[in-house]
């Protein structure tokens, strides 16, 4: 690349800067890019700006609809656009996109890109369904190109119209920012550092261990992820499950019934949000995600990576990662006793349990590796900036 064209990342929050496009900025920066990235403040922002290298400007953004905050959020955007006049933006998470698009063709920035990891709509109803709707159809609109992270979910974005075809597109198999199955490796932890683990937590050496990873919500799928763990525990004891990641009660409350069984059942172990997951994956057997829906789920190719089967429901990322029998198990959504069903089978069929296990990091690495997303997507911008003549 000749010049240094100016690139603007934005999501919502900077946790997504930090663990859904993590190392996407340093890298274009160190491939040509004057990288800037934008959000609303949090506590990941210092370690985002560390990590990245990339300068970094607070806009306040939300994660709910709240129509005047997001529309002084637009016109603080669209003034940082005019003042900085960067050649590409490129928008991730619903609230990011809408504005961060909305800001850009008022700024008349040449190339608007936004990335779908996920639509919050899928389980809407009603009028906030219209809204959310309307906000998709609108970000689209404003971009002059649409990358959804999975095929599945690009055949949902073109049966609902919410775009047309020539300008949505997948880059590689999918997924927002691919897997760095180096640092995802089981074979970086040792038997002495997941005994320790394991004692520390209550688990002992010959427990099979469940794992759940990421927000503790309804739409994860945790109230029927309790229900068959508790009723799977009552006949094995020797088994655990794990939960690693924060409730959110203020967005979307867990069952009071399921809160419940979390406080009384001793073999439901919850250890909260971890900066590194890892530990967690290599002292685990099997991960449980049972999630309503999903863009391109990062934690099913990390446990992957980490040599763990799956057991997911049947929704656009998920089974595209997920083979049934061959690295995981497959279950219809919402469906408490299929999550039963598939825990007790992974866990008394011996012979698929080994056999899934075998197969699961080499099914990541073959399709999701990272450093071959991240190239990827370099040689979609520098198309764009040739194609717009820039």
């Amino acid at each position: 690349m000749s010049k240094n064209y100016k690139l603007f990342r934005i999501t919502t929050v900077p946790i997504s800067l930090k663990h859904l496009i993590n190392g996407q900025m340093s890298y274009m920066r160190n491939n040509g890019f004057d990288v800037i990235m934008v959000s609303s403040c949090g506590k990941e922002l210092e370690d985002v700006i560390r990590n990245e290298n990339c300068k970094h400007f607070i806009i306040n953004l939300t994660r709910k609809i709240t129509i005047l905050k997001d529309l002084y959020a637009t016109y603080k955007l669209y003034k940082l656009l005019r003042k900085e006049k960067p050649h590409i933006v490129h928008t991730h998470t619903p609230k990011a996109g809408i504005v961060g698009m909305l800001a850009s063709i008022l700024a008349g920035i040449p190339i608007r890109l936004h990335t779908v990891a996920g639509l919050p709509l899928v389980e809407a109803k009603g009028f906030k369904r219209l809204i959310l709707n309307l906000t998709e159809k609108l970000t689209y609109r404003f971009s002059t190109m649409v990358y959804s992270n999975s095929f599945v979910l690009k055949d949902f974005i073109l049966k609902n119209k919410f775009t047309y075809n020539n300008k949505l597109k997948v880059i590689g198999n999918g997924s927002s920012n691919g897997i760095d199955t180096s640092y995802f490796n089981p074979k970086l932890f040792s038997e002495d550092d997941n005994e320790i683990l394991k004692n520390s937590l209550g688990i002992k050496k010959n427990d099979f261990v469940y794992i759940f990873v990421g927000r503790i919500v309804s739409a994860k799928g945790i109230n029927e992820l309790i229900k068959a763990f508790n009723k799977l525990s009552k006949f094995n004891d020797n088994i655990k499950l794990l939960l690693v990641g924060t409730m959110e009660d203020d967005l979307d409350p867990l069952d009071l019934a399921t809160k419940k069984i979390i406080n009384l059942n001793h073999k439901i172990i919850l250890v909260g949000y971890q900066n590194d997951v890892r530990p967690y994956f290599s002292i685990s057997d099997c991960l449980v995600f049972p999630s309503y829906r999903e863009g391109f789920p990062n934690v099913v190719m990390q446990s992957g990576a980490m040599g763990l089967p799956s057991i997911v429901s049947n929704i656009n990322g998920c089974n595209e990662i997920i083979e049934h029998n061959v690295n995981g198990i497959i279950i219809p959504v919402k469906d408490t006793n299929a999550v039963y069903n598939s825990m007790k089978k992974i866990y008394c069929d011996k012979n698929l349990f080994k056999d899934t296990k075998s197969k699961s990091r080499n099914a990541i690495k073959k399709k999701y590796e990272r450093k071959i997303f991240w190239k990827l997507l370099l040689n979609e911008y520098n198309e764009l900036l040739k194609k717009n003549n820039l």
